[in-house]
């Protein structure tokens, strides 16, 4: 079968696959309901995908979705149970930004049968896509890396405090890859210079979760990257005028060659 027009699979053979989840623009036919089309769209993962065209070349399954967050978000829990309990997150469908702005106009937001519809249309091809390659590379590897791709503004107060570390690695705290493995991403990152941390604020979302499964050669790894360290990002609140910042090759250059070697690594290691 064919995948929708807004699912893109670039399949490799190598034993890697990375999800770009959080990078869509398309708001469907929302716009009319939103307050903003700019706010419905300020918490993609901007230029994520840009960053990472790299990964193509080096014979990794790519599986990226062009449908905003807002319409629907492929890394949450699909029951709708938070992925962190008591602190502050946005859900399948959202209804307001990261900072706590309202989305919707009032009485517009979906209710129970327009998530489930909204589940089934995108949210279900999305995931039914990367089971379906993690089943082909594993037919061909007996060990496979997916990586997930993330982004996320440096300061956000509601989400946690002061300014995120660049780097934010998550493993579901050591559940879904081989400690050699996160072992080895860790040292590369220690090495790198930026701050990072493992398994801090950003743990994993349901994309790690559900698919690593280190016993049955599925290892999965998260990494949600603070957007000053690929992109001029600037400091505080951010608006319409300013935000997102245009993609500069030259400024993201550095941290492309850390991300590089890390997923170097993630394939020594399925190979090994």
């Amino acid at each position: 079968m064919m995948p929708p027009d807004w699912l893109t699979i670039t399949r490799g053979d190598a034993p890697l696959l990375v999800s770009l989840p959080h990078t869509g623009t398309d708001l469907r036919d929302l716009e009319p309901r939103l307050v903003s089309p700019w706010l419905a769209r300020k918490d993609a993962d901007w230029w994520i995908d840009t960053l990472y065209a790299f990964a193509a070349g080096l014979g990794a399954t790519l599986v990226h979705t062009a449908v905003s967050r807002t319409v629907i978000d492929v890394n949450r829990d699909p029951s709708g149970v938070s992925l962190y309990p008591g602190q502050a997150t946005t859900g399948l469908c959202p209804t307001e930004t990261f900072d706590g702005e309202p989305l919707y106009h009032a009485g517009a937001a979906p209710g129970p049968d327009e998530i489930a519809s909204r589940r089934a249309a995108f949210f279900d091809p999305y995931h039914a896509a990367i089971a379906a390659e993690l089943d082909r590379l594993r037919g061909l590897h007996p060990k496979v890396v997916l990586y997930d791709c993330h982004s996320i503004r440096s300061l956000i107060p509601r989400l946690f405090d002061g300014e995120l570390p660049v780097f934010n690695l998550g493993t579901n705290s050591g559940a879904s890859a081989d400690p050699g493995l996160v072992a080895a991403v860790t040292a590369i990152l220690r090495d790198a210079g930026p701050p990072f941390v493992v398994d801090g604020r950003f743990k994993g979302g349901w994309i790690t979760r559900a698919y690593g499964r280190p016993a049955e050669g599925v290892h999965a790894l998260q990494m949600e990257l603070a957007c000053r360290g690929y992109m001029p990002e600037r400091p505080g609140p951010v608006g319409a005028h300013d935000w997102p910042v245009p993609f500069d090759d030259a400024y993201a250059a550095p941290i492309r060659a850390t991300l590089a070697r890390i997923l170097d690594t993630a394939l020594a290691f399925a190979r090994a």
